[in-house]
């Protein structure tokens, strides 16, 4: 199994935008879900990873968020989980979050703002995932 396959199975979803590649995967959390409450949570875990030739800071996030009845909410701020990653050539950050939902089944998309080493900005793409509760 070659190694590409392999991330694509941790990672099924994936977007490049340049030289760098956001990969996410995404997991129901049951024990911290209260469907009789309306509350659904998911935690996601996000690599990105510079396959170009110097460094990449990640300066900050946007995320859309969309719920199961079609309503939108945008989430903007400094990094991600409190940190500024500078992201070495060759090198990979990962670091995992969460959502909570009001309903079962929803997605998350967005961007987020990165200097290169010259101190050029640029969007990279969050690919969208979708977030699925259990099947009742």
């Amino acid at each position: 199994m070659t190694r590409t396959s392999t991330l694509d199975m941790l990672f099924p979803y994936a977007a490049t935008t340049g030289s760098i590649t956001v990969r996410v995967s995404v997991s129901y959390l049951a024990e911290q879900s209260s469907p009789q409450e309306d509350r659904w949570f998911w935690s996601y875990h996000v690599r990105i990873e510079n396959h170009g030739d110097g460094p990449v800071q990640l300066l900050a996030r946007r995320w859309l968020i969309m719920d199961g009845r079609g309503n939108a909410s945008e989430v903007v701020g400094e990094g991600v989980v409190g940190d500024m990653p500078v992201i070495a050539p060759g090198a990979s950050y990962d670091y995992v979050s969460g959502c909570p939902l009001s309903t079962p089944t929803g997605s998350m998309e967005g961007d987020y703002q990165m200097i290169d080493e010259h101190g050029a900005g640029f969007e990279v793409e969050i690919p969208k995932f979708a977030l699925k509760g259990p099947v009742v």
